[in-house]
């Protein structure tokens, strides 16, 4: 136990003064960092995904093709709450001249039908869930594809994402690589979005 903490030690005692000599401004050769190569000669980009998905044709379309899919689901939800106000309605006007029997036989159709209703929209909302996951996958895996050829043609080893929940919080506007991307997006065209169901 003693003899690892020794070995430690001198590890520590030999190490300090290696590292206070290269911090105290001893002579070493410096590497110039160009816009886009670390300091240890990787070369890196910076790429923003929401931009993409907002300002490119494939993006666009994915997000057309997602929005049209929940309208049509939106335009079935507005019937059934329309069809819903109509049964509520009808039996607020009728309560009072309806027998009891009455009345409690439309309250219960009123109430299976509130279920039904609520158990549309809970599938009607895994389906947009499951079509948006298919959308951006599709439009992400155009965007992965052409980023690579643009980091190759490039000569980039490795592109971060940036934005909000990105890997990175800042980084030099040299380092952007967005446009390129973009241009060559553009440049694909195509469909993102799977076949209509």
């Amino acid at each position: 136990m003693n003899r690892v903490i020794w070995i430690m030690v001198g590890m520590v005692i030999v190490g300090v003064p290696s590292l206070l000599l290269s911090c105290a401004g001893a002579p070493h050769a410096q590497t110039p960092v160009t816009a886009s190569a670390a300091p240890s000669g990787g070369r890196f980009g910076v790429l923003d995904p929401q931009k993409l998905l907002n300002d490119t044709e494939p993006g666009k379309k994915a997000r057309e093709s997602l929005n049209s899919f929940m309208k049509n689901r939106q335009a079935v939800v507005e019937l059934d709450e329309k069809e819903l106000k109509r049964m509520e309605d009808d039996l607020i006007k009728q309560g009072s001249v309806l027998s009891a029997a009455a009345k409690k036989e439309r309250e219960e159709a009123f109430r299976r039908r509130m279920m039904e209703y609520q158990q549309k929209i809970n599938e009607m909302n895994r389906e947009v869930q499951e079509r948006q996951k298919e959308v951006f996958e599709g439009f992400r895996d155009k965007v992965e594809r052409v980023t690579a050829k643009v980091a190759q043609q490039m000569g980039l080893q490795m592109v971060f994402e940036k934005g909000r929940g990105g890997a990175v919080v800042y980084s030099d506007a040299a380092l952007d690589v967005t446009s390129r991307v973009m241009d060559e997006l553009n440049r694909m065209g195509g469909d993102v979005a799977p076949p209509k169901k």
